[in-house]
């Protein structure tokens, strides 16, 4: 399929949504992720690089007009979108969506909750806006993956920021010609390194793709010029970001309708390609009531593409430790609750325990064909040997089931931080969203005081 008018379509495709055609499913899963989002924000809002990024808020200065999630007072929009993105990326517990080969929810959501509140939309347009961008990014990442994550492209930065414009696009109820508009300029700020995993740059990239995508739907709407075929052009987004443009990809029906359908939550605090690992990590202790003392080593097995994202083979940080397949699963096996954002710690990174089985697992490449499975080999000191192969890429298929679990989740990290009743106003908030006229109403819920 040529390429040519690509950037027009996807532009047509998310102008064009709105509440009553959303796919089967779509909303539904657009308000799980929404819930999960705001709850890793809310832990996230007291880390140490979302204090910087408020501080600096606080001196720019601005006009009052959406609020900090979890922290006191309000903000810019586009300061809302940049310090509630990366929040909500700092703890690395937010979704991940394999055909973005990224995380779709946090460079989307911190957009439509700002201009959401700013403009007093409904909790429908919210979900709409959302699933609008959460769609179109993942339209691009088909169109130029693996070759773009793999040449070393944080995708949640790239491709999140086209998916923040044409969120903010259908939101601000942008045409589809303007909203090509806004992905053009979104695509000439796309940035972030996989390099810088394991630093406050990481969450970062999130809230700049956030912010970004909203200052580019915004000076869209006021004119502001770019090139509105910026994914097909020589010298655009696909050239100079991937090995080949593909456009058949980026606009092939998704299984289900949609591929917010095939959303992946987290439910171990670390890297998502840490997860295969550490759940049949987990499973071999229960099962054979393992002892990390009487191990003599661990093999861990995963696709070659784990090496070059969460291998930090000794970390000497709580931050480190979410993106070293050696050391959450010392975690792992040592009895350490992997659920739990306190367990990455700079003293656990440290622990002697930790430290000395972590110096007893290799990481070593495994050739099965599911990229996302991984196999845990451990051998005991008594010549006993157990293994386990575990692969947390299968999207789930009750989705009530996965409402429960995901609401369990949101109480263990929010509710520290805004309290039980608190905690339940807004899940109650979230899921009854599509009710609420004007998301304004919910911003006192938000932050903090």
């Amino acid at each position: 399929m040529q390429a040519q008018g690509l950037t027009q379509k996807l532009a047509a495709q998310a102008a064009n949504y709105r509440y009553g055609n959303l796919p089967d499913e779509a909303a539904v899963m657009a308000k799980q992720c929404l819930l999960d989002f705001l709850g890793v924000t809310l832990a996230g809002a007291s880390e140490p690089l979302t204090g910087i990024l408020h501080e600096e808020a606080l001196a720019e200065g601005g006009n009052p007009q959406a609020s900090l999630i979890g922290l006191p007072g309000k903000v810019t929009a586009a300061q809302a979108a940049l310090i509630n993105g990366s929040a909500s990326h700092a703890l690395d517990y937010d979704d991940v969506q394999l055909f973005m080969m990224g995380h779709p929810s946090v460079p989307v959501a911190p957009v439509v909750f700002a201009l959401a509140e700013q403009y007093g939309k409904s909790g429908s347009d919210l979900i709409t806006a959302f699933v609008a961008g959460f769609e179109t990014e993942c339209r691009i990442g088909a169109s130029v993956s693996p070759s773009h994550y793999a040449a070393g492209w944080h995708a949640t930065a790239t491709l999140g920021c086209f998916g923040a414009a044409a969120a903010a696009a259908n939101l601000l109820r942008l045409d589809a010609d303007m909203t090509a508009m806004a992905l053009g300029i979104a695509g000439t700020q796309a940035s972030g390194f996989k390099s810088m995993f394991g630093t406050m740059c990481k969450p970062f990239h999130a809230g700049h793709a956030a912010m970004s995508g909203l200052m580019a739907a915004r000076l869209a709407a006021r004119g502001f010029t770019s090139r509105p075929d910026v994914l097909e052009v020589e010298q655009g987004f696909g050239e100079t970001q991937s090995k080949g443009l593909k456009p058949d990809a980026a606009l092939a029906a998704p299984r289900g309708g949609s591929h917010i359908r095939s959303t992946l939550f987290k439910y171990h605090a670390a890297c998502y390609l840490t997860h295969s690992s550490l759940e049949a990590s987990h499973g071999l202790r229960r099962q054979h009531d393992i002892a990390a003392d009487k191990i003599r080593a661990v093999r861990v097995m995963v696709d070659k593409g784990h090496l070059r994202v969460c291998n930090i083979p000794s970390p000497a940080t709580g931050l480190e430790t979410k993106f070293s397949l050696r050391t959450t699963t010392a975690f792992a096996l040592t009895g350490l609750d992997t659920a739990s954002i306190e367990t990455y710690s700079d003293a656990n990174a440290n622990r002697a325990d930790v430290v000395s089985l972590r110096d007893r697992v290799t990481v070593e490449v495994h050739n099965k064909p599911d990229a996302q499975e991984s196999e845990v080999i451990i051998d005991m000191a008594d010549g006993r040997s157990f293994a386990m192969s575990a692969n947390v890429g299968i999207p789930a298929s009750d989705l009530d089931a996965q409402w429960e679990k995901l609401t369990n989740k949101f109480h263990a990290i929010a509710d520290p931080v805004v309290g039980r009743g608190r905690g339940q106003e807004l899940v109650s908030a979230i899921r009854n969203l599509e009710s609420l006229d004007n998301f304004a109403d919910l911003g006192p819920l938000l932050r903090a005081g």
